[in-house]
Parts: structure tokens; C-alpha cells; sequence
């Protein structure tokens, strides 16, 4: 009985090593190719701003051309699972966090509130993160529509 629970013991535990392992080595191919940074993103968000902190999901962006891909942080899934084309991103508003979201976003994140194809979404980055953003949408090529308020 006591090996049992011992081998049952030995087991979990090298389950969730293999499963850290490989959680780490995604966000490692992720990060690989560069152009990265810390983007929790708010999908389909109402009209009305809500400052409860829900709906926001941590995770990593990288530029790919002329598109963001969004990755889930907490994810095994090897592709990103949302992608923003640059030519169809347009930026209604820049807010800090208020209430309870402060609590579900990183310290020094700024709150973007965004158009993509008619969907309502916030984007939450560091000012580094921001600086960066505004400069690729701004960076269009020639010919494209770039809206950034």
C-alpha cells in the first residue's frame, strides 16, 4: 500500500514537472523570434467602461508584420488566440486602471481602448510596451489608414 501511494506520489509529481517544463518551453518559442511584450487583453468589452477587473486575460503579443498575434499566457495552445491586423486596429481611448482592475493588470499598465473589425477590446501594456505600439501603428505603409486618438 505504502509503494503505491508512493509511485501514485512519484508520478503527479513528475506529471506536473513535464507540464511546467513544457509551459515554459512555449512562452520560450514564443519569445524566440523577438518583438514581444506583456499584453493583457479584454475581448468584446460593453460600451459602458467597467472597472471590475473582469475579462482580462494575461498574456504575450509579438509583431508579425503587418499583425499582432495574442498569446494566452496561461496556455499549452502552440498558436496565438487572437490576431490583430495593424490596418484594421483603431485606438478610441488611453486610460490608467481604475478600481478593481489595478488588482487584475500589472502595476504600470496603461489601458488602450481599441477597435478591430467592430469588436470592442482593451489592450493593457507598460508605457514602454505603449510607446512601442503607437509607433508600429503609426509606422502603416504608405496607403493604409492608421487611427490612433
Amino acid at each position: 500500500m505504502f509503494l503505491a501511494l508512493l509511485v501514485s506520489g512519484l508520478v503527479v509529481v513528475a506529471l506536473v514537472a513535464v507540464g511546467l517544463f513544457v509551459f515554459g518551453l512555449r512562452r520560450r518559442l514564443i519569445q524566440r523570434s523577438g518583438g514581444t511584450f506583456d499584453c493583457s487583453l479584454r475581448w468584446n468589452v460593453p460600451e459602458k467602461t467597467d472597472y471590475s477587473g473582469k475579462g482580462w486575460v494575461y498574456g504575450v503579443a509579438r509583431y508579425s508584420g503587418d499583425r499582432i498575434m495574442w498569446f494566452r499566457v496561461f496556455s499549452y495552445a502552440p498558436r496565438p488566440r487572437r490576431v490583430l491586423e495593424r490596418s484594421a486596429i483603431e485606438v478610441v481611448s488611453r486610460r490608467t486602471p481604475q478600481g478593481e482592475e489595478e488588482l487584475a493588470l500589472l502595476s504600470d499598465a496603461t489601458v488602450l481602448g481599441c477597435l478591430h473589425r467592430g469588436t470592442r477590446l482593451e489592450l493593457a501594456m507598460s508605457e514602454d510596451a505603449l510607446t512601442g505600439f503607437l509607433a508600429w501603428l503609426e509606422a502603416a505603409p504608405p496607403g493604409q489608414r492608421v487611427n490612433v486618438a
